[in-house]
């Protein structure tokens, strides 16, 4: 079993910095066990399990996980919306508001901000790309959209991947101002996202539940954000107004309990990422940040 800590770069910090990964010793033996993965595919991977999970989190006496959490990883209750007394359970906590100063979001109008809080990988074509936390493996564009069209106006476009870890905020907003259409869903499996699930099978990617929201924009023509749910993530909860005006920054979403991502994907020749993003992605190495900062700016 391999025991290689997962190390991201943190954009405020400026250092290399090792993840405390939440619930590690059962991500290894589930992903890097052969026992473990008979598990995966007989139970972990389905909804049920999931759902099993996310009931226990919403009970009143997960409350009692949440201050004890909070010391654990060092979350700042000065960002939380509300006191960490005031959760009825460790599933409300987990998917908590901030204060609005908590995230300030990049506000020139050819700037794309982060999505959400996580690390990240920035590729600037998606055709080019060769590899995703191994080498070799490449990302599949047209099993991940379910949709022929969709494909072939992507292909060679830009993607930033987000992974959102359980100590994360876990709520997902606008990258850009624009007009969203209707979410939607493609219903699949729940595996993990955490790269020591990722390192042994990318195609977790598209063989998850996943959904698709296309926003028009002036700015950056039509910009897909799609949210991934993942083991102990069934949730996928849009709290946004499809087909009226949005802000950048503007809330799109929530996950309940559990690690989860999000991919954005640019139509081709329409953006340029930013320097560090690109930068650490090309060295195999995720980058911290928080959402509302600066990811990307419009080619011009």
């Amino acid at each position: 079993m391999s025991t290689e800590p997962i190390r991201y770069f943190n954009r405020a910090s400026g250092e290399l910095e090792t993840e405390a990964v939440y619930g590690e010793g059962f991500l290894r033996w589930t992903y890097e066990n052969p026992l473990g993965k008979l598990s995966l595919e007989a139970m972990v991977k389905r909804a049920g399990f999931s759902r099993w999970y996310g009931w226990r989190m919403d009970k009143p006496t997960s409350a009692s996980k949440v201050l004890p959490f909070i010391e654990q990883y060092g979350l700042n209750p000065a960002e939380f919306a509300d006191s960490p007394e005031s959760f009825d359970s460790f599933n409300e906590f987990f998917y908590r508001k901030l204060n609005e100063s908590a995230r300030p979001v990049a506000a020139k109008d050819d700037v794309v901000v982060f999505p959400a809080d996580g690390r990240h990988f920035g590729f600037p074509n998606i055709g080019a790309m060769d590899s995703f936390y191994v080498k070799g493996q490449r990302f599949d564009l047209s099993s991940f959209l379910q949709d022929p069209k969709l494909t072939e106006r992507y292909t060679g476009g830009t993607l930033l991947f987000s992974r959102l870890c359980p100590v994360d905020y876990h709520r997902f907003h606008f990258p850009i101002g624009g007009i969203p259409d209707n979410l939607r869903l493609i219903p699949g499996a729940l595996y993990s996202v955490n790269p020591l699930a990722l390192r042994q099978r990318l195609a977790y990617l598209w063989e998850n539940k996943r959904a698709i929201t296309a926003i028009q924009s002036r700015q950056f023509g039509q910009v897909l954000m799609c949210p991934v749910g993942a083991t102990c993530v069934g949730s996928i909860k849009p709290t946004y107004k499809s087909n009226a005006p949005m802000k950048k920054g503007d809330e799109m979403g929530y996950f309940a309990f559990g690690g989860s991502s999000t991919i954005l994907l640019f139509e081709p020749n329409t953006v340029t990422l930013s320097e560090d993003l690109v930068e650490w992605t090309s060295k195999g190495t995720e980058l911290y940040a928080k959402m509302g900062e600066e990811c990307a700016r419009a080619l011009i």
